[in-house]
C-alpha cells in the first residue's frame, strides 16, 4: 500500500502548473494570440519602444516559460513560485481591461469577478505548490 504524502501532493501540482505556464507562455509567440494579447494592454499602459505592446507580450510569454521551468527545478522553486505570483498580479490590468469589451476581445474577455477568483486561486495553488 502507498501513502500519498504532502511533498507527493506538491510535485504533482508543480507539474501541472508548470504545463499550464509553459502552454500560456508558448501562445505568447503565436501570432493571432500575439495581437489579442497586445491589444489588451490598457491605453495608459501603453508605450513606444521596448516597452511597447507587442515586447511586452514577448517578455510576458518568456516569463510564464520561464516560471513553469523553474517551478520544476529544485533551487529555484520558491523564486519561480513567487515571481509566477507576482506576474500574475502585474498581468492582471490587462485582464480587467479586457473584461471591460468582451465584444473585442472575445473569450479572452472573462467577465472581472471570474477572473479576479480564478487569479487567486491560481495565485493560492502556486503558493501552496512551493510551501
Amino acid at each position: 500500500m502507498s501513502i500519498v504524502t504532502f511533498p507527493d501532493v506538491q510535485w504533482a501540482l508543480r507539474i501541472v502548473l508548470a504545463v499550464v505556464f509553459i502552454g500560456a507562455g508558448i501562445t505568447h509567440f503565436l501570432p493571432p494570440v500575439a495581437r489579442t494579447m497586445a491589444a489588451m494592454i490598457p491605453p495608459r499602459l501603453r508605450f513606444a519602444g521596448p516597452l511597447s505592446p507587442r515586447n511586452l507580450v514577448i517578455v510576458t510569454g518568456l516569463c510564464e516559460i520561464a516560471g513553469g521551468i523553474g517551478l520544476l527545478i529544485g533551487s529555484t522553486i520558491v523564486t519561480a513560485g513567487v515571481s509566477l505570483v507576482v506576474f500574475l498580479a502585474a498581468v492582471f490590468p490587462a485582464n480587467a481591461f479586457a473584461a471591460r469589451y468582451p465584444d473585442r476581445f472575445g473569450p479572452a474577455a472573462i467577465p472581472l469577478v471570474p477572473r479576479l477568483i480564478g487569479q487567486l486561486v491560481l495565485m493560492g495553488l502556486i503558493v501552496v505548490a512551493i510551501l
